[in-house]
């Protein structure tokens, strides 16, 4: 019975060897390779802008050319009153005043600015004229004395006649040394002798208007004329109608 027993412990402690043997020589996996580092991207760029003028000091009225060029934007807007704008490029601005222009860009890696001052100085007074020259009394008469006009075989003063003969005694009455000669003149239809005595009959009516308007008598002579110098040669009414009238003439 001892014999049996210790056979049976020797059997044990040798299976049991054996799998500790096996254990021992069972081959062992390779640790896991080391974890590569993972590296960010680098940030966006950020935005670069210049801006220049081609002249920073101009007349009122003068103009001036702005220049400007970026990088790495996306958006550019130039101020102000004028907007966006191209990456590179160049605008012609005209200020009224002295003003600050400032760009701006923008980008996915922020804003940048820049700025130029145009500074605009007062237009410088004008060149003096050659002094103008004084109108002569016989163009100052030729442009304020205006003839009165009349209806066919009529010496009754129209309301256009009343309008340039009140225009005729203003003038008069601010140059009093002037004297006038009241010509009658018709168109070519009628007589020499009905058209001398309708002449007259209209400087007489064109004399006596203006005396009404306060202007002395003795300034103002008459003289018919009748149809012997027309002002229009053609033979129509609108050609009569230039030549019913009552014509003024500065005396000498």
């Amino acid at each position: 019975m001892p014999y049996r027993s210790t056979g049976k412990a020797a059997l044990a402690l040798c299976a049991l060897s054996l799998v500790l043997f096996a254990g021992g020589c069972k081959k062992q996996p390779p640790p896991p390779p080391p974890r590569a580092e993972v590296t960010p991207p680098p940030p966006p760029a950020r935005p670069t802008v210049t801006l220049r003028a081609e002249k920073t000091f101009i007349q009122r009225g003068e103009s001036t050319s702005l220049r400007w060029s970026s990088t790495n934007a996306t958006d550019l807007a130039l101020s102000p009153s004028i907007g966006t704008v191209s990456p590179e490029g160049s605008t012609t601005v005209s200020p009224a005043e002295s003003t600050t222009y400032t760009i701006t860009a923008k980008g996915p890696g922020g804003t940048q600015d820049a700025t130029v001052r145009i500074t605009v100085s007062a237009a410088a007074p004008p060149a003096p004229s050659a002094p103008m020259r004084s109108a002569t009394m016989e163009e100052l008469f030729a442009q304020n004395v205006k003839d009165a006009f009349y209806d066919y075989d009529k010496a009754d003063i129209r309301a256009d006649g009343r309008t340039a003969l009140a225009q005729t005694a203003q003038f008069l009455r601010s140059y009093p040394q002037i004297r006038v000669t009241i010509e009658g003149h018709c168109d070519e239809r009628g007589s020499t002798e009905y058209n001398l005595a309708l002449g007259d009959r209209r400087a007489q009516a064109a004399r006596q208007f203006l005396i009404s308007l306060g202007i002395d008598g003795s300034r103002l002579e008459t003289v018919s004329w009748g149809k012997e110098r027309p002002f229009c040669a053609s033979s129509n009414e609108g050609c009569w109608q230039e030549n019913r009238r009552g014509h003024f003439v500065m005396a000498r």
